[in-house]
């Protein structure tokens, strides 16, 4: 009696479980046909497993999972990223592949696979030699002995006009629009010219061309870099407007090397490093940056500082569309008109009433 009862156990837990994947399962095809057939392979975990060699070389590592090293059947290397089993119903990884596999552009990073296979789930990119940006700007000054990881003002430029580009293209250049809310250095990969490929498309909104505005029922992105009206909706509507102000925040962290919520000045307290800028800036001193090394690199920096300030603009209306972002990189520094002075927001400072669960580190 007691062995039929722990069959009986054991199948309806079978079942329920089955039921759940089943789940799963429907809602993400759900999803690939409401998006068109995708061209991107789909991977068994087993065929992942090999690429992997049973994830020998690891690249990182973060809340979503891991990064491993891996090789494709004609010896092509690949970047693995294996997500945690407890994603829920991997929500974020069906809407990273439903977005990016949509996208075909030099500044945005490629999908060649992905693997969905009862809990385990797993994105296969083109692997990018020089990993991302943030392990180039956030350094102590100790590790720049030999000064052979920091970048020059001129890379510094071209990644970001290549970013610029790439968030241009997501906005107005595919046949949809898409809308990123993770901008940050940690989702900047360079490859070995360091020319720039945004990544990471977990928290993405996808919307048709003819539409600007989206609705999102809390808040989403990374403190530091998330736009004031994606917190605090009396600011404005949550548009591609909030990617252009985390792409300014971004792009000061790249002049400055530091993160922006977190700069210490003459050691006597924490200084919100836009704060520190602008009024540089303002008085039209020396921005005294270490990757300042000649007039040329003056005039560079000078120029990613001013188009930043303007992304961001606390009102979303005031912050350039990506296009003239781009016009304002590439264009003369003289011809740039010097931003107003923002209320400068800073999210280390300010409550933010979502919950934690909503705001991906």
């Amino acid at each position: 009696m007691v062995g039929v009862f722990f069959l009986i156990i054991c199948w309806f837990r079978r079942t329920s479980l089955w039921k759940n994947k089943s789940k799963a399962q429907q809602d993400f095809e759900a999803i690939l046909k409401s998006h068109g057939s995708l061209a991107t392979k789909r991977y068994s975990y087993l065929e992942i497993k090999k690429m992997t060699h049973c994830f020998k070389e690891k690249l990182g590592q973060g809340g979503y999972g891991s990064v491993f090293k891996g090789k494709l059947h004609d010896k092509c290397p690949v970047a693995v990223k294996v997500l945690k089993e407890t994603k829920g119903n991997g929500e974020e990884f069906m809407n990273e592949v439903a977005s990016i596999s949509k996208t075909s552009h030099v500044n945005i990073v490629t999908l060649l696979g992905y693997c969905f296979e009862g809990s385990k789930r797993a994105l296969v990119y083109e692997f990018m030699t020089n990993g991302s940006l943030e392990k180039f700007i956030f350094q102590n000054e100790a590790d720049l002995v030999e000064d052979n990881l920091q970048l020059s003002c001129e890379i510094l430029h071209q990644i970001a006009v290549g970013v610029a580009r790439g968030l241009e293209y997501l906005h107005r250049g595919c046949n949809i629009r898409i809308f990123h809310f993770d901008i940050k250095p940690h989702n900047i990969l360079l490859d070995e010219n360091f020319y720039p490929k945004i990544s990471d498309f977990g928290l993405a909104k996808i919307c048709p061309r003819n539409e600007s505005v989206v609705s999102m029922l809390g808040a989403r992105g990374t403190i530091g870099y998330i736009a004031p009206e994606v917190i605090y909706r009396n600011f404005g509507a949550v548009s591609h407007k909030s990617d252009v102000y985390s792409f300014g925040m971004m792009v000061l962290e790249m002049v400055g090397g530091r993160r922006n919520a977190n700069v210490n000045v003459d050691d006597t307290s924490e200084i919100y490093f836009p704060h520190w800028i602008y009024k540089r800036l303002e008085l039209d001193e020396d921005l005294a940056l270490r990757s300042i090394r000649n007039e040329g690199d003056k005039e560079r920096i000078k120029q990613m500082v001013i188009t930043s300030l303007w992304c961001i603009q606390t009102n979303p209306a005031e912050r350039p569309m990506m296009n003239k972002v781009v016009e304002m990189l590439e264009g003369r520094v003289e011809t740039l008109q010097f931003p107003p002075k923002p209320y400068l927001f800073s999210p280390s400072r300010s409550p933010c009433p979502s919950s934690p669960s909503t705001l991906i580190p």
